[in-house]
């Protein structure tokens, strides 16, 4: 059992204010393999005061001083690739072979293009050439970044990273569920030789940690990926002090194939949705299939669900493993119970478990057909490998039951008309559109519409969140 009781606050690691263990399950086999402790409100003030004090200093750290420092834990964080990939396939589930080419790849590509976007940046910049005006763009503080459990390291490089570029200081809480990671990265914070109290870590959970944080007020700033319903909750608690809230929340995207679509759009469609057990934001949860070529859909769309193998984390090769937690589980699987009493037609997949497995929090790849966006499961974000297949007739209609929905996060289409393709992609009301599979660069803004959240993360756009625009006259 891993001991990873303390938190890092003010350059060091410190015993919590208060006894308050959790243990962290491997959910491939449903044991414990670490110990946290829960942080408190004393542990959070503690590490506010730290950030505050550095801030003074490190806003006026040069910018090459903060591009020297992020390259160095770039070299660091390569060094430990394999041990980060292995934290993360063993807290949150995601099988060995994914961490390293998905998950940890991520961290460091993030890294890699923060770094890049930082030299480019230009903190002073004349209004216009007729102006005396000036514009400065400075940091915005103490930040308090708070990171879930689906895509652990990406997030938190999506936040920690652009704050440490902007000149920010901040307070880490990873999500308790899968925290190691985020310790993890700490440690190579630490090794870089980042100066005391410019970052902090402490665990907890949302009610208690992410609580204080929200509404803390010495903190200037709150990003938070997470779920809609704590989006909401952080958002009123860090009212009162009118701090800036960056939220990353829900999705439930919409994937539109086109009858003239490329021939493996619907096969692949299926891969997307299901890889990471299905547990990401912007996963194209409800595909929309024309109706000339619905049945064909179908089964294609049952048939390589089918071919998705389902093991452990720990096992190398090409499958999904579990879903985090006994929580996400139940849930999802009571999501795919109200599917079948809704009247939906299960085409593969269902409440079962997996028949090559007996113990921990594994569902089936399961596939729903004869939806109505009015179900249940076409309407809740179900975060687990579960789709819904739509039937559509006019591209009118496709568009409308994909904007049909509280969310606005990550929409999909398929066609082989390049017109087509961007006259709908301009009508999806939605912060990312996917055109045919194709991914988004390095660098490029993500976040969403509606209840998927405010803010931008990803490039420039990231950078700019951790800061604050100041208008100077007579500057000339």
């Amino acid at each position: 059992m891993l001991d990873k009781r303390n938190f890092y606050i003010n350059g060091k690691w410190v015993k919590p204010s208060k006894s308050n263990d959790f243990e962290v399950i491997n959910p491939s086999n449903e044991e414990p393999f670490a110990v946290i402790s829960l942080g408190s409100k004393e542990d959070i003030d503690s590490a506010v005061k730290a950030a505050k004090k550095a801030f003074d200093k490190w806003k006026e750290t040069a910018k090459e001083e903060r591009v020297k420092l992020l390259e160095k834990l770039l070299t660091i964080y390569k060094k430990k690739f394999k041990e980060m990939s292995e934290a993360i396939s063993m807290e949150m589930g995601s099988p060995i072979d994914y961490s390293t080419s998905t998950h940890t790849t991520s961290g460091q590509t993030h890294l890699e293009d923060f770094i890049l976007r930082l030299k480019e940046f230009n903190f002073e910049e004349h209004f216009n050439s007729k102006s005396n005006n000036n514009i400065s763009y400075e940091p915005i503080g103490v930040c308090g970044l708070i990171t879930p459990w689906n895509w652990p390291i990406n997030q938190i490089a999506l936040k920690v990273v652009p704050a440490f570029a902007a000149g920010c200081t901040m307070i880490l809480k990873p999500s308790e569920i899968a925290p190691i990671s985020g310790m993890l990265f700490a440690e190579m914070i630490d090794e870089a030789g980042f100066p005391p109290g410019v970052f902090n870590l402490v665990n907890g959970d949302g009610a208690g940690v992410g609580t204080n944080i929200s509404g803390h007020p010495d903190i200037d700033m709150i990003s938070f990926t997470g779920s809609t319903r704590a989006g909401k909750l952080i958002s009123k608690n860090a009212a009162d002090t009118i701090k800036r809230v960056c939220l990353e929340l829900g999705g439930k995207g919409g994937n539109i194939v086109f009858a003239d679509s490329y021939p493996n759009a619907v096969r692949d469609g299926i891969r997307n949705v299901m890889s990471n057990s299905g547990q990401s934001c912007d996963a194209p949860t409800r595909m929309l299939v024309e109706k000339s070529i619905y049945e064909k859909a179908i089964k294609e769309a049952a048939d390589e669900a089918k071919k998705i193998k389902v093991d452990l984390a720990s096992k190398k090769g090409d499958h999904i493993g579990p879903v985090v937690s006994k929580v996400q589980y139940d849930k999802i699987i009571n999501l795919i119970k109200s599917g079948i009493d809704e009247g939906a037609t299960l085409a593969t997949g269902g409440p079962e478990l997996p028949n090559n497995l007996n113990k921990g929090y594994f569902i089936k790849p399961t596939i729903f057909t004869n939806v109505t966006n009015d179900m249940e499961i076409a309407k809740k974000e179900i975060f687990g490998p579960v789709l819904s297949i739509i039937p559509f007739e006019t591209e009118e209609e496709a568009i409308k039951i994909t904007n049909d929905t509280e969310y606005g996060l990550g929409n999909y289409l398929q066609t082989e008309d390049k017109e087509k393709a961007k006259r709908v992609a301009k009508k999806l009301r939605s912060g990312i559109v996917y055109i045919n599979g194709k991914a988004a660069d390095s660098g490029t803004p993500f976040g969403g519409y509606r209840q998927s959240g405010n803010g931008r993360e990803g490039g420039t756009w990231g950078l700019e969140e951790y800061l604050e625009v100041k208008t100077i006259t007579g500057w000339k």
